[in-house]
Order: C-alpha cells, then sequence, then structure tokens
C-alpha cells in the first residue's frame, strides 16, 4: 500500500484569490515548492484535492480548469522536475449534494481506489475546515490547518496540527513523521 499527501489547491497551492482559472491570477504560495519537493523526497504521492464550484456556478468552464490545471503542472516540472501525481476536483456547487464536494471524501475514496492507499499514513493539506473535514471522513491520519484559526473551532478533527503558513509544512511534517 503507497502513502499520500493531498493538497487543497487555492489557498495551499497558490494564493486564494477568488475563483483562480486565468494564469496572470495563479501565483504560488511561498514554501510550496520545497514542502513539495519534501514530499516527494519522503517517498509521498503527491495529489490536489480541490473544490472548484466556479465550473458549476458558470464563473469558469471546465477548459478553463483545465488550461489553469496544466499551467500549474508545467510550472511545477520546471521548477521541481515533477508535477502532481493526480489532481481531483468537484465542479459542483454546495447546493448539488454531490459526494465529492469537500467536506465529503469521495475525491480521497476515489484516490484510495486509484493508487491502493493506506490512508493512516497519508497527510491532508488545507486551509478551510472543509478540507479538514474530508480527510478526517476519509480516514486520513494527519491533517495539516494551514492558516491561524482556533484550535477549539475543530475539536472534532483528530490528528490536527495547525501550521500558521505553507513556510511551516515541511518542519511540521518532519516532526509528525519522527514522532
Amino acid at each position: 500500500m503507497k502513502k499520500a499527501v493531498f493538497f487543497d489547491r487555492d489557498g495551499v497551492i497558490n494564493k486564494d484569490l477568488g475563483y483562480v482559472y486565468r494564469q496572470e491570477d495563479f501565483v504560488f504560495n511561498d514554501g510550496i515548492f520545497d514542502a513539495l519537493r519534501f514530499c516527494k523526497e519522503q517517498g509521498f504521492l503527491l495529489f490536489v484535492i480541490t473544490n472548484q464550484s466556479g465550473i458549476g456556478r458558470g464563473y469558469y468552464t471546465l477548459d478553463d480548469f483545465r488550461a489553469i490545471t496544466t499551467y500549474m503542472q508545467n510550472e511545477l516540472k520546471k521548477k521541481l522536475g515533477f508535477g502532481f501525481d493526480s489532481i481531483y476536483f468537484c465542479p459542483h456547487t454546495e447546493e448539488e449534494d454531490c459526494l465529492c464536494r469537500k467536506p465529503r471524501a469521495g475525491m480521497i475514496d476515489q484516490a484510495k481506489k486509484d493508487y491502493d492507499l493506506k490512508l493512516t499514513e497519508c497527510f491532508i493539506i488545507g486551509d478551510k475546515i472543509t478540507d479538514m473535514q474530508a480527510g478526517q471522513a476519509g480516514g486520513i491520519r494527519h491533517k495539516l490547518l494551514v492558516g491561524k484559526l482556533p484550535k477549539e473551532r475543530f475539536a472534532k478533527i483528530d490528528h490536527l496540527h495547525i501550521i500558521p503558513n505553507t513556510l511551516a509544512i515541511c518542519e511540521s511534517m518532519q516532526t509528525i513523521l519522527s514522532i
């Protein structure tokens, strides 16, 4: 069985400017390249799981999303020599009540099927409670929440680690992995 790190896109991989779908709006967060390199060196598969309700709302198209995803992957390959192993996304709005939209675990479940993952050795890194809830629902053990949110809001989330920003991903993962 394999291990993986699940990254939320907007707010973790790139700055969350609200419905990011144009290349000129896609700005990688500080520390993300080091985090991806560290994860790869530790033998983790790298996945994106991202809600993209802008598609369902008609703000941008599936082709727009594919184009920005290709741009992101190409930039990572130029900078690091590799990109994400797989990208899972939900194009639905909250009102559509689908199984793939976070906080549900549909994208995690699909990755587990696709890659034979051992979720107790996996991480999820996100910036919203819905990311942590999806990780919890999907059986992911280690959860890193990026941002300065009060921990008491997340009392029902097991193995939660709050980190100030994406620059702290490597250090936090090193600490967890050494335990």
